[in-house]
């Protein structure tokens, strides 16, 4: 078995280890095997009971608090197995810095993710925690419930039951998030016309509430990807981007990042796709196929979630995902994810007047959607020539409707 985030390999006892202690206490269970060399074959030990004694003084001397661990020894390998839990009071830090697992190295987190990992050791949120600002007002929170469910005046005892105040008479990050006027970033918009090049038109919505924000972006969208066509004696209005998939997306984007960065969500407005990027990467707790799957519920800003549930913004946390690919079930594209260690980006290509060729359409028949092929297997189901396989695969590669995964031989094909 190869190193991995939540494992580690020692060949002998060294304290570059207690770095991955901190790892494993702030994020995620793991363990440390001693007696192993990096490429997983067992060398054993020469005193398994007194590298284990050693690893305990030292994990009581050296990480601030004492993390959740135990000990094993393997007499038959001569191993000594650290097995460190995922434990409550971060951050857990040694010689003073805390640290995460990146795949199957130990990094130093930064200022920023410091702070979290402080605020989850509070057992609480950032949008939890009072704010800074206390004078906030709620016209475009309060119309948006009266609409609603029908709530008639946002009193302190509507705004207690909404946990966007405390017992007290304290808001908190969520009350500033909503509120009609606040000091954190928002939302920049590029409209882009042919090329990356050309910027048609660009906004930046901030300083006001994420709900205006959110009506601001609708209106944008309903602007440039909604239009009416003539079908028969009727007016039709269609929709080149599915209206559901982009609200899903910003508000998402809006609820599930950090907004303790002073940074954009950043919605770029092509003319055959839409890209909505926030800030932040995955909550604590969820792995990008959890998030992909939507099967895992992790806001990582609980209450101002709750508030756009009982809007009707989201429909029940972890279900974002699923709902925008539900958009996009009967059409020949398919939205695409990329999760990065820092934000999350969703591709909502353009389903009307998107059009393919007999050839594109055998090849696209051929990759069905959550399957990747290579491109023998391609050729072979469409009964093409090599060279002509790759000249289509490498079009609907160019236009975003085949994503290309790995290299040389193994390189396979997805849809997106």
């Amino acid at each position: 078995m190869r190193e991995s985030s939540n494992l580690e390999y020692k060949r002998e006892l060294s304290r570059s280890y207690l770095k991955t202690v901190s790892a494993y206490a702030n994020y995620e269970t793991g363990r440390i095997i001693f007696g192993v060399g990096d490429n997983g074959e067992m060398v054993g030990i020469d005193d398994p009971a007194g590298t284990a004694l050693s690893i305990e003084n030292a994990i009581n001397d050296s990480i601030d608090p004492v993390p959740d661990y135990s000990i094993d020894i393997d007499e038959v390998s001569r191993t000594v197995t650290l097995i460190v839990r995922d434990s409550p009071d971060k951050p857990y830090l040694y010689k003073g810095k805390a640290y995460r697992r990146a795949d199957s190295s130990t990094v130093e987190v930064g200022r920023a993710e410091a702070r979290r990992l402080a605020v989850a050791g509070l057992g609480t949120t950032f949008d939890a925690l009072v704010s800074t600002q206390q004078d906030l007002t709620f016209d475009r929170l309060g119309r948006g419930l009266a609409e609603k469910i029908g709530l008639q005046e946002l009193d302190r005892n509507a705004l207690v039951s909404l946990e966007i105040m405390s017992a007290d008479g304290r808001y908190n990050n969520a009350a500033a998030l909503l509120a009609d006027a606040n000091r954190f970033p928002g939302i920049d918009v590029a409209r882009f016309g042919s090329s990356i090049s050309v910027i048609l038109s660009r906004h930046t919505f901030a300083g006001i509430s994420v709900l205006a924000q959110m009506d601001s972006l609708m209106a944008l969208f309903d602007e440039h990807y909604v239009y009416e066509k003539i079908v028969g004696m009727d007016r039709v209005t269609r929709e080149s981007v599915p209206r559901e998939a982009f609200r899903e997306a910003l508000a998402n984007a809006l609820v599930h990042r950090t907004w303790d960065v002073e940074a954009h969500v950043k919605v770029s407005m092509f003319q055959d796709r839409i890209e909505v990027s926030s800030p932040g990467g995955l909550p604590q707790g969820i792995t990008e196929d959890e998030y992909l799957a939507g099967g895992l519920a992790v806001a990582r800003n609980p209450i101002l979630a709750n508030v756009f549930f009982r809007l009707g913004y989201i429909e029940r946390f972890g279900t974002g995902i699923p709902r925008i690919l539900q958009e996009y079930a009967e059409c020949d594209v398919s939205p695409s994810f990329i999760v990065r260690g820092a934000s999350i980006a969703v591709t909502l290509p353009v389903v009307d007047g998107v059009s393919f060729d007999d050839d594109e359409r055998a090849v696209l028949g051929a990759v069905p959607k959550g399957s990747s092929r290579t491109r023998s297997q391609i050729a072979q189901d469409t009964g093409m020539s090599k060279d002509k396989s790759i000249r289509v695969i490498n079009r609907l590669v160019d236009r975003r409707m085949l994503a290309r995964e790995g290299a040389g031989r193994s390189v396979r094909y997805s849809r997106m």
